[in-house]
């Protein structure tokens, strides 16, 4: 997976610098993304916010080829919260429409490099356009193993416990003595997915934002004052290694080997 990345880096340059650090043995096998800044970025330039969203586009096109020449098994991106409904119409409708364009873009390439396309969140409520093209990606692309890409839509993480318990209430044959933490993880929309190891969230806010509550309990969080637009490979990388510089205890008091 090294060559694959060093495949389309300049030599000499940092990019190359981060690659020759990272130990390819000991990479997470799950990174989740909050996406976040695009507004903010937008702002700065003097630009209408929508503009920072499809600036964002370039990002994620940039971190979904990085994480899959890693050998990254999983990239899950936090693209709209089930609060963003709260912004202005315009800018919802703008956000919905560039996830149609983007799936009529890239489905193919998501075939050709067999990645698997998920979603995790309410889809019921997402537009009926949005939703076909979604319905028709995820379907053409489930059979695939190789990177699976999923995409946090209408998504709550509260909502998300709310709904696993629902479903385990639902269950006659499921005993309250028979509850625990793995048989309520196969309730979770990410059931079948391991919880992230790294969590990246950008434009330097501190909290996150709803997101994966239950997944993220013992993920390494990395956070760069980066808006979303500017997250570049270099950054990509940079994450990388400072995970790996870390120790990974679980609440022991020796690091998980």
């Amino acid at each position: 997976m090294k060559d694959a990345l060093k495949e389309f880096i300049k030599p000499g340059s940092k990019e190359e610098a981060l690659v020759n650090k990272i130990d390819f043995s000991r990479l997470p096998q799950h990174v989740a993304v909050i996406m976040d800044g695009n507004g903010r970025w937008a702002k700065k330039r003097n630009k209408p916010r929508v503009e920072g969203h499809k600036a964002g586009s370039k990002a994620v096109q940039e971190v979904v080829e990085t994480c899959s020449r890693m050998g990254i098994k999983y990239l899950t991106l936090y693209a709209f919260s089930k609060e963003n409904w709260k912004r202005p119409k315009k800018e919802v409708r703008t956000l919905w429409e560039l996830l149609f364009n983007y799936l009529r873009k890239e489905s193919n390439v998501l075939m050709e490099n067999k990645f698997r396309l998920n979603v995790i969140g309410d889809i019921e409520q997402i537009p009926k356009k949005a939703r076909k093209e979604l319905t028709k990606v995820i379907h053409q692309t489930r059979e695939y193993d190789r990177f699976t890409i999923n995409l946090a839509l209408n998504y709550s993480g509260r909502s998300e416990i709310v709904d696993a318990v629902k479903k385990i209430m639902d269950e006659e044959r499921i005993h309250k003595n028979n509850v625990d933490e793995d048989l309520f993880s196969r309730y979770l929309y990410t059931s079948g997915i391991p919880d992230p190891d790294l969590l990246i969230r950008t434009s330097g806010e501190l909290r996150i934002s709803n997101f994966l509550l239950w997944q993220i309990a013992y993920s390494e969080i990395w956070v760069t004052p980066v808006f979303w637009p500017d997250f570049s490979r270099e950054h990509m990388l940079e994450a990388i290694v400072d995970y790996q510089e870390r120790e990974r205890r679980f609440g022991d008091i020796k690091p998980k080997q």
